[in-house]
């Protein structure tokens, strides 16, 4: 909504663009806008102090009291799943109670044994790996201050298509702008702000948005320059029913249709048979490989055993000769 509103009241002059300082300057004002968020996103993530804080674990029988976690923190700036601001500000305004319970961090090795899955806590999980994450937070994905930035940034991709008719002007434009953006992107993770999803940092913006700008441009030469459209059918429909993918995949209701047809006992469903199907054929594919791989080695060993008995009945033969000859040579 915020892009949006920038499109329709953040514009320059109606002048003529013809170059990408000009488009810049028609649109300097949404500039202002992203670099001024973006501003502020970094002034919260690595400017707030984050101190300690503690979260309760309801036991299994509830007579009993939950058990309190305590995790240290006094830092400020730290990027890692228990001391981040982000989550700070979640816990302050949202409540830690309104929080998911089950983060993406609780898969990874340190509080997962059976990482990359869900598991058991290993025996020296730290503190932090029970505490509850939001990832639809307040500076996060769909509310993120940096999403707005990265929507802003599809919007100068597409004034670039508005403005600048022959290819070659979108081209070098679009490459300037994604290249651009990813070398910011690997130059900010290596200078302490890391590529990191969970907390949509600017690292994160400029390498995704850059990473997008670069494919959108292939498709471009690929489509509307060489007109190979067979191509990316399946892409043009998934572009076309995006958020209807996005449902039947977020919502589970993919998996749930999917396996919800069995026969006999729900194991017999369309996954697990395909799954089944798959192992088989590779196992089949292994079985022939081994037996080609075989059948090839004795042919070989025939040709060479047969080469050697050739070559050693030769030299039989000419032993002989040489020896019948000799007489034949000294009288």
């Amino acid at each position: 909504m915020v892009s949006a509103v920038c499109e329709i009241w953040l514009k320059g002059d109606d002048g003529k663009v013809n170059s990408g300082i000009s488009l810049l300057r028609k649109y300097r004002l949404q500039w202002a806008v992203a670099l001024a968020l973006t501003a502020i996103y970094l002034s919260l993530l690595y400017g707030l102090y984050v101190p300690d804080w503690n979260y309760q674990v309801p036991t299994e029988a509830a007579s009993l009291p939950p058990t309190i976690f305590s995790v240290k923190c006094g830092v400020r700036g730290d990027t890692g799943p228990s001391c981040n601001a982000v989550g700070m500000i979640d816990r302050k305004i949202l409540g830690i109670q309104h929080l998911y319970k089950r983060p993406i961090y609780s898969r990874t090795k340190q509080c997962s044994i059976n990482s990359p899955d869900y598991g058991p806590l290993p025996p020296d999980a730290p503190s932090w790996c029970r505490a509850p994450f939001d990832p639809e937070g307040i500076l996060r994905v769909s509310s993120s201050v940096m999403a707005i930035v990265t929507c802003l940034i599809g919007l100068h991709y597409g004034h670039i298509f508005v403005h600048l008719k022959d290819h070659r002007s979108r081209l070098s434009q679009w490459m300037i702008a994604s290249f651009g953006l990813v070398l910011f992107g690997v130059v900010f993770d290596f200078s302490g702000m890391h590529i990191n999803k969970a907390l949509y940092t600017v690292s994160y913006v400029c390498v995704t948005a850059g990473a997008a700008g670069i494919l959108f441009a292939g498709i471009y030469v690929l489509v509307d320059m060489y007109g190979y459209k067979r191509s990316i059918v399946v892409l043009e429909w998934m572009g076309m029913n995006a958020l209807v993918i996005y449902i039947l995949i977020a919502c589970n209701i993919l998996p749930v249709i999917l396996q919800g047809f069995y026969w006999g006992h729900p194991q017999n469903n369309i996954v697990s048979i395909s799954i089944r199907s798959h192992i088989l054929s590779c196992v089949i594919s292994g079985s022939l490989e081994l037996r080609r791989k075989e059948y090839t080695g004795g042919v070989l060993r025939i040709i060479f055993s047969g080469s050697l008995e050739l070559r050693r009945k030769e030299e039989g033969v000419y032993e002989v000769f040489s020896h019948d000859s000799s007489p034949i040579a000294t009288s």
